[in-house]
Formats: C-alpha cells, sequence, structure tokens
C-alpha cells in the first residue's frame, strides 16, 4: 500500500493501523515521491491525502491515472464541499474520506477497495513489468515475453492480485495446489518463477512466507 502524507504525527497513526491489517506500507511525505512510487511499485490501494507539498493530492492522482496505474485510490482531505468531492473523484479517485475521519472507517473503506476488481483487467503489474493475464505471459521490463506454465501462472497471479500483503505457504498451497501436495511445492514452483524471471520477482519474508516482488 502506499500513503502519501505529509503530517508526520498523522502518517505514523495511519502506518501503525494500515500494518495492524496486514498491509506493508510504503510512505511517501510529498506528492513528487508519491508520484515516483506510484510509478515504480505495484501498490493496491493508495492512501493519498488532498494538500501536498511539490505536488497537489489532486494533481497526483491525475498523473497516476494518465500513466495507466490502476491501483484503486482513497483520498483524504478537510476539503469537505461537494464540489471538492467532484473534483476528487474526477481526478480518478475512488473514495473520499474527510478529516477528522474514525480509523475503522478507513480501514472499513480500504477494504472495500481491494474487493473491487475491474472485470476488464487484463494485465497485473509487478513492478516494470506485467503479467498478461490473457496469454499467460510474465512479460521484462524490455517487453521480452516470458510463457508460464500453468501453475507457475497461477501463483504469480495470486501474489500480483495482492501484491502489498504476505502470503504464507499454507495459504498459497491452499489456493494453487491440491491440499494433499506437499508444503515444499510452493517453495519448488517460487524457485522456477525465479530461474525464469529473475530472483527480485518474488521476495521471501522470513518466518512469514512470501510477497510480490518485481520484474
Amino acid at each position: 500500500m502506499l500513503l502519501v502524507e505529509d503530517d508526520e504525527e498523522m502518517a505514523g497513526l495511519l502506518t501503525e493501523t494500515l500494518v495492524g491489517d496486514g498491509f506493508v506500507v510504503d510512505h511517501a511525505s510529498d506528492g513528487q515521491r508519491g508520484l515516483h512510487l506510484g510509478l515504480t511499485r505495484t501498490y493496491d490501494v493508495m492512501v493519498i491525502d488532498r494538500m501536498l507539498p511539490a505536488l497537489d493530492g489532486l494533481d497526483l492522482v491525475i498523473r497516476l491515472r494518465s500513466r495507466k496505474v490502476p491501483a484503486r485510490a482513497l483520498m483524504l482531505t478537510a476539503l469537505g464541499t461537494v464540489g471538492d468531492r467532484i473534483a476528487g473523484l474526477d481526478a480518478g479517485a475512488d473514495d473520499y474520506l474527510m478529516k477528522p475521519f474514525d480509523l475503522d472507517e478507513l480501514s472499513a473503506r480500504i477494504r472495500a477497495l481491494c474487493r473491487r476488481t475491474p472485470e476488464s483487467t487484463t494485465v497485473l503489474r509487478i513492478g516494470a513489468g506485467l503479467l498478461d493475464l490473457t496469454p499467460r505471459d510474465a512479460v521484462l521490463a524490455d517487453g521480452t515475453r516470458v510463457a508460464l506454465s500453468a501453475r507457475e501462472f497461477e501463483l504469480l497471479r495470486v501474489l500480483a492480485a495482492q501484491p502489498n500483503l504476505v502470503h504464507s505457504r499454507a495459504e498459497l498451497r491452499r489456493r494453487v495446489f491440491d491440499e494433499a501436495a506437499a508444503a515444499s511445492m510452493v517453495d519448488t514452483y517460487v524457485y522456477y518463477l525465479r530461474r525464469k524471471l529473475g530472483r527480485a520477482v518474488v521476495r521471501t519474508v522470513h518466518g512469514l512466507g512470501y510477497r510480490l516482488g518485481a520484474l
């Protein structure tokens, strides 16, 4: 998850809450840094303050959408007029939450955004590369296509669908392989993906499992 918030106290509180909800959080304290992270890393949800230094939150969302960044965006703001809300939504935000807000409501809205998967989605971003869902190929940053086996594709798809969550081996075995499969089967297919696409494509989170990396 990407959090773009210039108030350090608020950013600390939100980061603590989001990490407690199971997210891995990258924090940017200004809009320019948020733009860089949004364009170079893959996120499922972005929480963006409306009033930011360097680049306003509204302009940030507009620029990310112009570059086809698909992550859902929740905009936080003290500007609560109908016109302000319309401007945020028209810029490409998926939701709009006024300050001050309840942290439980923020968590609920983010969970709702995570459940939204556009039916038209045919690719999932993996860093500078892509997972193409139609021919089931990985596309490297230089445009090279790499064919994946059915199990390799499904394992990478599960990781890419929620790129900032850590998935346990037990969960990945249940979702990708038969329950009867040995737990080591997950590690074997992570090895296969790394051999084809580079070691950075899947990150090991020691003691917990795996999360998406980058191409």
